[in-house]
């Protein structure tokens, strides 16, 4: 009997909540602490990167959070997404077992990142945010970020790290496709960037600075939020 090896859902059976996994954790998870007291962060130390509702998430104890139809309609470009028997790792590993993955590379990015860019964009466009900073190493994350900020309407500033910057320009120009500013980071446009390029003007940049460049910017206007696609709950 032939092995099925596609398994593709309607547009109907795309879901109607997210899955909250802190709720059934049988241990609570710690909350990050802030890097200057080195004490846990809330609300008001989040205030100032993050629209209110992805903080009520980050702190959720709730099972279920509902997708917001807007967000739903986004993801039908793409998903659901097909999920496909390895048949041929089967038959390398000569196991019973069946195996499975998630193939996520037919989103407009490339990847499994505009799930949480969308929702994110989504809810910074709610509450009237103008522009987002965010960071990105290769590229993946600016790049499903930038898609879904052009969805919502909000400009996006990325601060891309500087060797990949140099080494991966079509990665840069899908970002200033989707309207997004990049900038090659270490900069000059941020304290933080300035002051790494003036101790290593050749620096090839890291994930860290690019983070702080970012946040940088983010805290120093007033219609602007930070987004990120990894590390927090809400996530």
């Amino acid at each position: 009997m032939e092995k099925k090896k596609k398994f593709l859902l309607d547009e109907k059976d795309l879901p109607e909540k997210w899955y909250n996994i802190r709720a059934d954790m049988p241990n609570p998870t710690l909350p990050p602490l802030h890097p200057a007291t080195k004490q846990p962060v809330g609300p008001e130390d989040l205030a100032p990167l993050f629209p209110m509702e992805l903080i009520k998430q980050e702190v959720s104890q709730e099972n279920w959070i509902d997708i917001p139809e807007e967000v739903r309609d986004v993801y039908k470009s793409w998903r659901s997404t097909p999920l496909i028997r390895a048949t041929s790792f089967e038959k390398m590993l000569d196991t019973p077992a069946k195996i499975y993955f998630k193939y996520e590379g037919v989103s407009p990015a490339g990847s499994h990142k505009p799930n949480t860019a969308v929702a994110q964009a989504y809810y910074n466009m709610k509450e009237g945010v103008k522009k987002i900073t965010t960071e990105t190493g290769a590229g993946q994350w600016g790049s499903a970020l930038a898609y879904a900020c052009q969805k919502f309407g909000i400009d996006l500033e990325v601060f891309m790290v500087k060797i990949s910057y140099d080494q991966k320009p079509y990665r840069k120009l899908m970002m200033n496709t989707w309207g997004a500013n990049v900038h090659s980071s270490p900069s000059n446009l941020t304290e933080a960037g300035r002051k790494t390029l003036a101790e290593d003007p050749n620096s090839p940049g890291s994930l860290g600075i690019a983070i702080s460049e970012a946040i940088e910017k983010a805290v120093s206007n007033d219609d602007t939020k930070y987004s990120l696609g990894s590390v927090l709950n809400h996530v």
